[in-house]
């Protein structure tokens, strides 16, 4: 363990430069679910590229990177090919189907590759995270008594957290135990992903009085995340929940579609000195629902693409 610790810390120092820069430097991050590869919305692996390509984006946390599986039992690595449309640089980060672009090069890793340290053109390094966390049993559908998996229904707040705790808490600590070292060190650090769970900045004694919501939950994921110290750059940039849900899950079906629930579970947050949030954006199907707009869109989740300043 003490070996583990030093290893994560040396990587942190490595790529720790902050060196003076003469002007701010702009940078977008985006988050996006391809939905299998970008092959399960029947659009072409070019119109994936385009939701990129419209955000803007320098840095893109990908979940989903692989296709649907092949006669021979393959899977194509669309992430990679997406990545060469771009022209960019391409992290697999192995079997949990997540990858990170970037349109700066990868210097290097945590062991476990739930992080990838990037140089940008003014030599400063920084960092970025991307995960994929359970899909089920999924809390917000146990609640609502919409049936997913062998689930069980249920009532309380105190059980939606125990739920969740039991599908994502493993990897919540894993993805912790690489990131954490690196964030003492205080570089710039991004963390995107699709959490399959929602926020405890969402389902608030607010939004539930307003019923947006259910009822309010403390859901552990994003708690465990805010803890530390990393902001949540939708909600930081949009504070109010009952009037910006910004929701992500899903654009293919309608929000009063009694067999699903639709929510804000895909994130990008951030920490640093000298890192000034300017905006953040949905990415989506039409103007009601989504501040930029891919028509036809080709994923199951809208996508989160947020604006720094590097000063």
């Amino acid at each position: 363990m003490r070996f583990r610790k030093t290893l994560l810390l040396g990587l942190a120092l490595a790529c720790s430069a902050l060196p003076r820069l003469s002007a701010a430097e702009t940078l977008r991050v985006m988050t996006f679910n391809i939905w299998v590869g970008g092959e399960s919305g029947n659009q072409p692996l070019a119109q994936t590229a385009a939701v990129i390509k419209t955000a803007r984006a320098d840095l893109v946390g990908l979940q989903e990177k692989r296709g649907a599986e092949r006669p021979d039992g393959t899977r194509p690595e669309n992430g990679r090919l997406i990545a060469e449309m771009l022209g960019w640089h391409y992290f697999d980060q192995g079997g949990g189907s997540t990858a990170i672009l970037s349109r700066y090069p990868i210097v290097s890793n945590t062991p476990n590759k739930w992080g990838a340290c990037l140089q940008l053109p003014s030599g400063q390094k920084i960092w970025h995270f991307n995960v994929h966390f359970p899909a089920s049993p999924y809390q917000p559908y146990q609640l609502l008594n919409i049936p997913y998996g062998d689930a069980p229904f249920i009532k309380t707040a105190g059980q939606a957290v125990s739920e969740a705790r039991r599908s994502r808490g493993p990897q919540v600590r894993e993805l912790l135990a690489e990131l954490e070292p690196v964030l003492a060190d205080g570089p710039i650090v991004f963390l995107t992903g699709d959490f399959n769970e929602p926020s405890f900045q969402d389902w608030t004694e607010r939004a539930a009085a307003a019923k947006i919501v259910p009822l309010a939950v403390p859901y552990p994921a994003t708690m465990a995340v805010a803890s530390t110290g990393l902001r949540d750059a939708y909600r930081a940039f949009h504070p109010d929940e009952v009037a910006r849900p910004g929701w992500t899950w899903t654009p293919i079906t309608t929000p009063d579609d009694p067999k699903d629930r639709h929510d804000r579970i895909d994130f990008l947050y951030f920490s640093g000195p000298g890192l000034v949030l300017t905006q953040c954006e949905i990415v989506g199907e039409n103007q009601k629902f989504a501040d930029l707009v891919v028509q036809p869109y080709p994923s199951d989740h809208r996508a989160v693409v947020a604006t720094f300043e590097l000063r």
